[in-house]
């Protein structure tokens, strides 16, 4: 079997001519990436205009336990990477994350998180959005202060062009333009976090103003969605997509995806920390909930007297997410390649450009989705809200490709991440609390949004190419799946995440627990079944 060829693609691919057609455009692909330049994709990827915000927020939900929060994130985040990283060493593929799912638990399952992976798109406009808005700073005319004006809209869908056309070149090219970007990224917060600390220190600030955790402890939860950490921490997987373009694999995207982690998570708990000890004790009067910046570090410098760093600040705000906003271009291309080898999308999308080795029919596709997202239809805050369960809903499906891929007869591992047989669930779990813990405010909209996979499903199931098994079969190879949404809405409007708290906390967060486990376990027996071409059994 050749490498990166998953058992099951046969069923989940049946067409010869498909199949073909997917080999060759693989081997067109580019295998110019090292540890570096994967290291500096993720990097880019994780830090965007969550490290401008997410400090001020974090310290208004929990204080300074906030730490505390970031920690926990880094962990639990390093823990469903473990999961993503052993598929990516071991099946190296360009757009893996779009594909996993469709090997392990048949084309439901792959639909449903196709679709999932193609709205996901919005969180490039959502940084080319933010871009704008930070922008206004200098340039009024383009925000009204909710939404983009006309102006700003056409200078929103420049920037989304010239973006696009920077990843039309060799991927080469795109690693070392990112690798410039990555590094200015890195200085400009390791220079605001001396030149706060250097300005004025506060000492006893972990314990005055309320103690540690001012708003209880429970307040660290509420802090990894409510203050931005998730979403900042968000991003770490890629350099898989990647994968399928790098040198070595097996070894440099394993390194490089938990180096991408440790190297964010020390740069914002660097960053919290110098909040927190810098804020004039004068906006402390009513604690941390009152401590408010439309611009946190960017005003923290100017009342701190530092003006060279506030103009440094606003500038890098337009910079960090338009990195964020290069690199999602360039990974949004990578999925939408892998959506069209999926049979989501035509078979052209797939074409791999034979002298660049990009996908460049994807990288248009994914500008036409860019600009409807753009349209001023709702705020950036709400885009990404709904963008971070999107993507966590996909390393839940993740953490569901490899407990199948282990448990199937003559599974293929890479050896590289040992114990998986309980990392898999565990990380199944943690994708699941982190998405209830978003909060029923953003769930009511994500998770019915994903659901909408469904009908697309029997859409596309028209097309006889795409129809391998019966309709019963694949119905019940990724029951589990809907069934996972519906329970998770219904526990999220139970809950007291911004619920009705009709199921209060500990016990919502427990329940989720136990119905993610039990929902592993159903959808790793169906995918083993659909591995094995034999009907899956109704869940236990």
């Amino acid at each position: 079997m050749p490498d990166g060829q998953p058992p099951g693609d046969a069923a989940a691919s049946p067409r010869p001519g498909r199949q073909a057609a997917v080999h060759t455009e693989e081997r067109r692909l580019r295998h110019d990436l090292g540890f570096w330049g994967l290291t500096a994709i993720g990097f880019s990827n994780i830090v965007g205009s969550g490290w401008l915000f997410a400090a001020m927020y974090a310290a208004q939900t929990a204080g300074p336990a906030a730490l505390l929060s970031w920690i926990g994130a880094g962990v639990l985040c390093a823990l469903v990477a473990l999961v993503m990283v052993e598929l990516g060493a071991s099946r190296p593929e360009g757009g893996g994350t779009a594909r996993w799912p469709l090997y392990a638990s048949g084309r439901l399952v792959g639909t449903m998180i196709g679709w999932s992976v193609l709205l996901s798109v919005g969180g490039t406009a959502a940084e080319i959005s933010a871009i704008m808005q930070y922008a206004a700073h200098y340039l009024p005319w383009i925000y009204n202060g909710h939404t983009l004006t006309a102006s700003g809209l056409g200078v929103a869908l420049g920037l989304s062009i010239v973006l696009t056309g920077l990843n039309w070149f060799a991927v080469r090219v795109f690693a070392r333009l990112n690798n410039v970007v990555s590094v200015f990224k890195i200085v400009v917060p390791v220079v605001t976090v001396a030149a706060l600390f250097a300005s004025g220190f506060h000492s006893g600030r972990l314990t005055a103003h309320g103690g540690f955790a001012p708003y209880g402890y429970a307040a660290c939860l509420s802090a990894l969605a409510g203050g931005g950490i998730v979403y900042s921490v968000n991003g770490f997987q890629a350099p898989l997509d990647f994968s399928g373009e790098a040198r070595n694999p097996r070894r440099t995207v394993p390194a490089s995806v938990l180096a991408g982690i440790v190297l964010a998570v020390l740069m914002y708990l660097a960053l919290q920390l110098a909040f927190l000890f810098t804020v004039p004790d004068s906006l402390l009067a009513h604690g941390w909930k009152g401590v408010d910046f439309d611009s946190p570090f960017g005003q923290l410098a100017l009342l701190l007297n530092l003006q060279w760093l506030s103009s440094l600040l606003y500038a890098d705000a337009v910079l960090s997410p338009g990195g964020s906003a290069y690199v999602g271009v360039a990974i949004d291309a990578r999925h939408t390649y892998a959506l069209a080898k999926n049979g989501l999308l035509p078979r052209p999308v797939m074409r791999v450009d034979p002298r660049r080795g990009i996908p460049h029919r994807a990288l248009a596709l994914n500008l036409a989705v860019i600009v409807v997202f753009l349209l001023p239809f709702g705020s950036w805050q709400n885009i990404v809200s709904v963008m971070g369960d999107m993507y966590l809903l996909i390393y839940g499906a993740s953490a569901v490709a490899a407990g199948v891929f282990r448990a199937a007869p003559g599974a293929r591992t890479s050896g590289w991440v040992p114990g998986l047989r309980w990392i898999a669930p565990v990380s199944f779990m943690v994708a699941s609390e982190f998405v209830y813990w978003s909060g029923w405010h953003d769930l009511r909209l994500a998770l019915p949004l994903v659901l909408a996979g469904l009908p697309l499903f029997l859409l596309l199931r028209r097309d006889p190419a795409t129809a391998a098994r019966s309709l019963g079969d694949e119905l019940r190879d990724g029951a589990w799946l809907v069934a996972y949404l519906a329970v998770l809405t219904l526990l999220s409007w139970l809950g007291s995440f911004k619920g009705s708290d009709r199921l209060p906390a500990p016990y919502d967060s427990v329940t989720v627990a136990v119905v993610a486990v039990a929902v592993f376990r159903w959808a790793v027996r169906s995918g083993v079944r659909h591995l094995a071409g034999e009907p899956s059994p109704e869940p236990a």
